[in-house]
């Protein structure tokens, strides 16, 4: 998808490119070992949860207003994405390139032949209508139990949903209260206790998820911007809707309203690079307008650059439900030097769980807990 993209750049500007590609899986080690080293690429794409961390370690430049002047002010950005950018009160660490938000899946004739006219607003609604949805080998809903990401992801939002946070004010982990206990255990139990979602979905952690949406063995599921995805698995845009992700209660307000982190991947200049002029000069290309179009466009994401939302490509039914989340009920993941452990660490615990519940083990508060304190115990002493 980038190289024509990088390639227009070249003959524009003389400057050329190389392009590795790295599998999200291996791209957070990758690129803390280069932090470590100083042996980093010249510019490089971070998923937008990890910004604070890698901005903690000092090896990113630092966007400040001079250096958003040169790619033409950061006033461009929508606030939401800026906000997933770095932790609050420095300079960001990157700058917003693609981005995202979650919602809620769901296949139209699945409903229609189970009678259910709208899709659900609350957990309790999603968990009743799931019931109804699976049978004769077709599940409810479809999650990814073996991905640490799409886990945190997840665990986040239903925790926010109950007013907690994974850190406290000081930054220090929280992972074990009881808000957060009651969150995981929410999400495992659709699995271990209401049994909408597959026991192998357990181990799903290569985008199976969508495979099982779009090929009608599951009739709901949460993801980000996957219209692109779906579509090359053969399901046409007619055949699915896109709702906002549930909520506890029907119509909440403040943090009882986030149905979505703040998704996207932002692109970052290291600070060590010999090509630093060469390097911002492809970040302010990529971010231009037309190249924001073109890139969300081909990718099924939103442009974070503001003036790029109004081209006609993303006002799609799905797309206008995704802006409107990212706009309104999206809160970034939090913010801090240790996110990125954070991720690993309680990303794993979930997927632990998952394991437990898929094996027939019963899934409790306690054995919740015990997890997360687990997962909060390895945490880095700060």
């Amino acid at each position: 998808m980038l190289t024509p993209e990088l390639n227009k750049f070249t003959q524009a500007t003389g400057i050329k490119v190389k392009l590795e590609v790295i599998g999200w899986a291996d791209l957070l080690n990758r690129i803390l070992a280069a932090t470590t080293s100083g042996q980093g690429p010249d510019v490089l794409n971070i998923g937008n949860t990890w910004s604070a961390s890698l901005q903690a370690t000092g090896a990113l430049m630092p966007w400040d207003d001079a250096a958003f002047a040169r790619i033409g002010g950061k006033d461009r950005w929508a606030p939401a994405s800026i906000a997933a950018a770095g932790a609050a009160g420095q300079p960001p660490a990157a700058v917003p390139l693609y981005s995202m938000a979650y919602g809620l899946y769901y296949n139209k004739k699945m409903f229609a032949d189970a009678g259910i006219a709208n899709p659900p607003r609350t957990w309790a609604e999603l968990v009743a209508d799931a019931k109804r949805l699976t049978r004769d080998g077709h599940y409810g809903l479809a999650v990814e139990g073996g991905n640490g990401s799409e886990n945190i992801h997840h665990a986040f939002v239903f925790a926010k949903q109950r007013g907690a946070d994974w850190f406290d004010s000081s930054g220090k982990p929280a992972f074990d209260t009881p808000a957060n206990v009651a969150a995981v255990k929410q999400y495992v139990d659709f699995i271990a206790k209401d049994r909408i979602a597959a026991k192998g979905d357990a181990e799903y952690a290569q985008n199976q998820t969508i495979t099982d949406f779009a090929t009608g063995k599951a009739a709901m599921m949460m993801w980000q911007s996957a219209a692109t995805s779906i579509k090359s698995h053969g399901m046409t845009p007619d055949q699915y809707g896109v709702a906002p992700v549930p909520t506890l209660t029907a119509n909440p307000t403040g943090d009882a309203a986030v149905d979505s982190m703040v998704a996207g991947i932002n692109v970052a200049v290291f600070k060590g690079s010999k090509h630093q002029d060469a390097a911002e000069q492809l970040v302010k290309f990529l971010t231009s307008t037309p190249e924001q179009k073109i890139l969300n466009g081909t990718y099924g994401s939103l442009p974070p650059v503001k003036e790029a939302q109004s081209d006609p490509a993303f006002q799609t039914p799905d797309l206008k439900v995704l802006a409107q989340v990212l706009t309104t009920t999206a809160a970034p993941l939090p913010q801090v030097a240790d996110e990125s452990q954070f991720e690993t660490l309680v990303g794993t615990a979930v997927k632990n769980l998952f394991a437990d519940a898929a094996a027939g083990k019963d899934v409790t508060t306690d054995t919740v807990k015990a997890e997360l304190t687990k997962a909060q115990q390895q945490m880095p002493a700060s």
